[in-house]
């Protein structure tokens, strides 16, 4: 089952919280379900241009892929080609660092993602599995 949108809401406040706690800039969240849609979304004010694209190029690729958009980055520094070929047949959805997390269940399914993007890439990691992990779901981010 994918998330819902009351999972949604709960993994966006629990990430902006998570960034409020840890000093990050202004963050723009995105959660999508299983099929790729999104749920929910939001952008902390403050928070650059074209934040949500981002964040959803990360959620989007790691869904694609089925793996958190880290583990998209090592495949990118040892297959380029196969990362740029993916990039362009996902519509340029795809962003290649960390900040897009897989969300599973108890029982390891897929029920979406979750990109961010607004401060380094690895804080941008660490806002998304900490909201998971506090919603009471599993983050993968490799």
């Amino acid at each position: 089952m994918s998330i819902d949108l009351a999972t949604a809401q709960s993994i966006i406040a629990n990430a902006l919280e998570a960034g409020q706690q840890k000093g990050f800039k202004p963050l723009t969240v995105v959660v999508l379900d299983a099929g790729g849609h999104v749920t929910a979304a939001v952008r902390q004010d403050g928070a650059s241009n074209n934040r949500f694209e981002i964040a959803q190029g990360k959620a989007y690729g790691a869904l694609a892929l089925g793996m958190g958009s880290r583990a998209i980055m090592e495949r990118a520094e040892q297959q380029a080609y196969f990362i740029a070929a993916a990039t362009a047949a996902l519509g340029g959805r795809l962003i290649p660092v960390p900040g897009g997390v897989l969300v599973r269940d108890e029982d390891g399914g897929i029920k979406g993602a979750v990109g961010i993007s607004g401060d380094s890439s690895d804080n941008d990691e660490t806002a998304a599995a900490t909201a998971i992990e506090a919603a009471g779901l599993t983050a993968q981010v490799a």
